[in-house]
């Protein structure tokens, strides 16, 4: 009888972690997903709960969520009333999740769900209290995508003190007391890869080489990474604000240099002021450094009245939480 009891102790007792996957237009690929997590679910001694998060797909994704939802207990799912991005949807999956741990997960399966088996074992026999995963190779990546991605990287490292690892990934595993700390942080303007950091605690990495997708196409342009990577450097560092100031320092001495030259030359050796060819190309090339400083401040500004409206991250539409 005791020892049926304690059996029954050890089930109610059994750990639960909460599998965060943000979709945009993930049909193709959700059910691949979830026939892998459910297939290494039965090799966990923890319980699982899925937390899909469709953001605002404008395909069959959410039927897809709903179908599942109605199959397996375990799947949660939220739909946003629009497109907010990837680092609404984490937010939301953060907010809503309820286990004892937290991962998120790409539904392409570039996370390689395998090695959640070695997150787990990072915070429960190893002591940290995020275990989290890098890239040592980009293989399928575009070479120039590539080549930006280590250039930013070196660059964000040296204009800010919090930390980022190149090649790292949004996949993670992390204890509730890490993710509690993750969801004080209400920011608007949210860059994921830098708050991580930015929270501490003791985070163990492990390396693997790239996966391409199973299925479907990435969502991640050229462009829109380009605009992640200025998010990241605004939200991390305000060294782009010291260069400006200090482009406009040096310019006004070499402006002033000039000015001692010309007088200079007009009375020592009378030589007449001329050239307006060269007098406009200095004028436009000091034109386009002013607006490239007033870009930068702009961008500066323009985050912080963002966040002084204190719109929500994201809006809701449909849900299955409540059942």
């Amino acid at each position: 009888m005791r020892s049926m009891k304690k059996e029954i102790n050890k089930i109610v007792k059994k750990e639960l972690i909460s599998l965060v996957v943000p979709c945009y237009n993930e049909e193709e690929a959700l059910p691949y997903y979830y026939e892998a997590m459910n297939k290494l679910s039965k090799e966990l001694e923890q319980e699982i709960e899925f937390v899909f998060v469709d953001d605002g797909s404008r395909d069959k994704t959410l039927d897809v969520l709903i179908n599942l939802a109605k199959k397996d207990k375990r799947v949660k799912y939220i739909s946003f009333s629009r497109n907010f991005g990837k680092e609404a949807a984490m937010y939301a999956g953060f907010e809503n999740a309820t286990g004892d741990y937290v991962t998120t997960m790409d539904a392409d399966l570039q996370d390689p769900p395998e090695l959640l088996k070695e997150m787990i074992k990072g915070i429960k026999e190893e002591g940290y209290d995020s275990v989290g995963v890098r890239r040592v190779t980009r293989k399928g990546e575009p070479p120039i995508r590539s080549f930006f991605a280590r250039c930013f990287y070196r660059l964000i490292n040296k204009m800010s003190s919090t930390e980022m690892v190149d090649g790292a990934r949004d996949y993670r595993l992390m204890t509730r007391q890490m993710v509690n700390a993750l969801l004080e942080l209400k920011e608007y303007n949210r860059y994921s890869k830098g708050l991580f950091s930015f929270v501490g605690f003791k985070t163990k990495w492990l390396e693997y080489e790239n996966v391409e997708r199973v299925a479907g196409e990435t969502k991640w342009s050229f462009w829109k990474l380009f605009k992640y990577a200025i998010e990241g450097i605004v939200a991390f560092s305000t060294v782009p604000l010291v260069i400006a100031s200090f482009l406009g320092v040096v310019l006004c001495f070499v402006a002033i240099l000039f000015v001692i030259i010309i007088i200079a030359r007009t009375l020592i050796w009378g030589d007449p002021v001329s050239g307006w060819p060269s007098l406009a190309c200095i004028i436009i090339f000091i034109g386009g450094l002013q607006l490239l400083c007033i870009g930068v401040i702009g961008e500066y500004l323009s985050k912080t009245y963002l966040e002084t409206k204190k719109r929500p991250i994201y809006i809701v539409r449909v849900d299955n939480l409540q059942k």
